[in-house]
């Protein structure tokens, strides 16, 4: 049989037997949240990363689909009989500044549900062109599109909420940006794409009822349980409460691997709690609160250390559109939405305060908020004026394969570490017990931007994608000491002063 006509067969049986269990809920919101769109065709897709255990997850079947067929559906979604192609509406204040949205290079396939009932958005990113575009191609470079893949599967193994990616796709069609770069498609798994950008768009439009449309679909699909609270007096506080803590576990969780997002538009802040658009992202190297990687960052706004207040400031702009749900009066509707950001520094400190207490071995159940903060302070002081690595200073506290930083020989860290030990003595921790728990916290290995730029460096140029593919498998088990990959520990030292990450849009 001919390989033209063995493949249409092939393309026959995939659309009798979907992929994907798709529902398209989203698509029942009012019309205005969304275009139906069609996503570009691609001539020549190669798949270039597949991530079976991620399709084992979402119980997909794919061992009959030929490779050169499983990469049509990933660029484009070709043979998708039960697919109907969306992108959505959104705003979102942009380093601050306002502006209408919209995917303007992503396509959302479908929800697929799993077995389980639970539901995953399935999207292109590099789709092609949607009247979001804004005279944008609506293609992905190659480069971005694998940095995403990787450090996204990075932050899973972390133990941190975030999207996944399915596959990448090589399109092998130039994308022109500053230059011309290699283009690929992102497949992008999600809990869902709703943005706290999505509620100031809907807040905006001339339909009052549109917030409210929103936010009870939201609730629905993330908070159910608060329907089902018979103490939830009012509902919508109530989500606004619980959107607020998902994204302070996900901040403190940020902060305690010295991941820098760098470019927490809230356009980028996911209703579900997940981290969500790795663009100028990085995991910082020397200890310093100040640190920015993303090029376009010019002021610091999205530094290391800002994260906790800028994901307040998000908040703030989310707790607006909520007002008109909130109270029928204004000035009591302001008042509820000020009662509860004001909770935000208590519950902010408090979080991280387990996460640093995890960190250092001295996290018990019951514990007051601060009982060790001066312990936490003073090793973070140590590391700040020693330009201490962050991962690495946390780990060899910990971890005996680990090379021991200098600043170990120090007199400030020689009565830190007494001070530490006594502590955990007063605790009832043993030694023993507090190693244990915290490698279970603080890995031993990081998606290094050195190691990374690697091997993005070789996929580009030389269409090589060794180096990624053993970089997933060094980073697949965080927390695990590993002698054979002690180098994916080492200091990137003066090579990378000057780093920079882009957004690759």
């Amino acid at each position: 049989m001919p390989k033209e006509q063995a493949d249409q067969q092939l393309h026959q049986q995939t659309q009798n037997t979907p992929l994907f269990n798709f529902e398209h809920s989203y698509s029942e919101l009012p019309a205005n949240f969304y275009s139906h769109v069609k996503p570009a065709q691609v001539e020549d897709p190669k798949l270039v990363l597949f991530n079976k255990m991620l399709a084992t997850q979402l119980e997909l079947e794919t061992k009959d689909i030929p490779e050169h067929i499983l990469a049509q559906i990933m660029a484009s979604g070709e043979s998708l009989t039960n697919s109907k192609p969306i992108a959505q509406a959104y705003a979102g204040h942009q380093f601050g500044h306002f502006t209408m949205l919209g995917d303007g290079r992503a396509i959302l396939l479908g929800e697929h549900i799993a077995n389980t009932g639970q539901r995953y958005d399935i999207q292109l990113k590099g789709g092609g062109r949607t009247p979001y575009s804004r005279g944008g191609d609506g293609k992905a470079a190659l480069g971005p599109m694998l940095r995403e893949y990787i450090i996204s599967e990075a932050m899973h193994a972390l133990g941190i909420p975030t999207t996944r990616g399915l596959a990448v796709v090589a399109t092998n069609e130039p994308v022109f940006r500053e230059n011309t770069f290699p283009g690929a498609v992102l497949t992008r798994v999600a809990a869902s794409h709703i943005r706290v950008g999505t509620f100031e768009y809907a807040v905006r439009l001339p339909e009052p009822e549109a917030i409210r449309i929103l936010t009870d679909y939201t609730i629905e699909r993330h908070y159910r349980q608060l329907a089902e609270d018979i103490h939830s007096e009012n509902i919508y506080v109530a989500f606004f409460e619980n959107v607020m803590l998902r994204q302070i576990k996900l901040i403190t969780q940020w902060i305690s691997v010295g991941f820098i997002h760098g470019v927490m538009n809230t356009d980028n802040m996911a209703l579900s709690g997940e981290t969500i658009d790795y663009g100028p992202c990085a995991f910082m190297d020397v200890y310093d609160p100040s640190t920015v990687f993303s090029s376009i960052d010019r002021d610091g706004r999205y530094a290391f250390g800002n994260q906790p207040a800028i994901a307040h400031w998000n908040l703030t702009r989310l707790a607006e559109t909520l007002l008109p749900l909130f109270h029928e009066e204004q000035n009591a509707s302001v008042e509820i939405a000020r009662a509860s950001l004001a909770r935000f520094p208590e519950l902010f400190e408090r979080e991280l305060d387990i996460q640093m207490n995890k960190k250092l071995g001295l996290h018990k159940p019951n514990m007051k908020t601060g009982d060790n903060k001066e312990i936490i302070q003073n090793f973070l002081k140590i590391l700040f004026d020693s330009r201490a690595d962050y991962t690495n200073a946390f780990r060899a506290l910990c971890d005996s394969t680990m090379e021991q930083p200098d600043f170990f020989n120090n007199d400030d860290f020689r009565q830190w570490r007494v001070n530490w030990n006594n502590r955990l003595q007063q605790l009832s921790i043993s030694q023993a017990a507090a190693m244990q728990s915290m490698q279970s916290v603080n890995p031993f290995v990081i998606p290094r931007n050195q190691r990374v730029e690697e091997a993005l460096l070789a996929a580009n140029e030389k269409a090589d994608y060794s180096k990624v593919n053993h970089l997933l498998q060094v980073l697949d088990k965080p927390y695990a000491t590993n002698p054979k990959h002690l180098e994916f520990t080492r200091e990137p030292g003066d090579t990378m002063q000057n780093y920079k990450t882009f957004c690759g849009t």
